[in-house]
C-alpha cells in the first residue's frame, strides 16, 4: 500500500499539521492515518503524551469535519487506548533512527490491520457504549 504522507519527513509533518489544524479532509483520516499520527506522537513525544494528544485531538477533528462524538459514533476511548498501547509496544521493541522511520515501520506493520482489535475482545468492542466512553481492557485470553 502506498501512503502519500510517507513520501518524506516533510510530507509527514505537513500531514500531521493539517490534521492538528483540522485542514485534513475527512476522506484522508483513515485507519492508517490514525496509526501514523499516534506513531509520530509516540516517537516524538513519548507514549503518555501521544495518548493525551490523540485523546484531545480526535474529538475536535471529528467535529471539524462534520462528524459527531456520541454514544454510537466518533471518538472511541477503548480503541484509542488499545492502539496507543500496540504502537507503544511496537516502537519500544524496535529501534528507529528518526520519528519518520518509526512512523513508516509502524504504518507498514499496522496500517492495514483495521480489525486487529477483534483479537483482543470476545464481544463487539466498537459497538459497546461503555467502551466508547472509557477504557475497557481486553478480555480475550489469546488473540484470535
Amino acid at each position: 500500500m502506498v501512503y502519500p504522507f510517507l513520501s518524506s519527513d516533510a510530507f509527514l509533518r505537513d500531514f500531521i499539521h493539517r490534521w492538528e489544524t483540522h485542514a485534513l479532509p475527512k476522506a484522508e483520516w483513515t485507519h492508517a492515518a490514525h496509526v501514523a499520527v499516534c506513531a509520530f506522537y509516540t516517537a516524538e513525544f513519548g507514549p503518555d503524551q501521544a495518548l493525551h494528544r490523540m485523546r484531545t485531538g480526535i474529538p475536535p477533528y471529528n467535529e471539524a469535519v462534520g462528524g459527531k462524538n456520541t454514544e454510537d459514533s466518533g471518538y472511541h476511548e477503548t480503541l484509542t487506548c488499545l492502539w496507543a498501547q500496540l504502537i507503544r509496544d511496537f516502537l519500544a521493541a524496535n529501534s528507529f533512527p528518526t520519528p519518520f522511520a518509526a512512523v513508516e515501520a509502524t504504518v507498514h506493520r499496522y496500517g492495514q490491520e483495521r480489525r486487529l482489535h477483534e483479537s483482543f475482545y470476545t464481544f463487539d468492542i466498537v459497538a459497546d457504549r461503555r467502551a466508547r466512553r472509557e477504557w475497557v481492557p481486553p478480555d480475550a485470553q489469546f488473540p484470535r
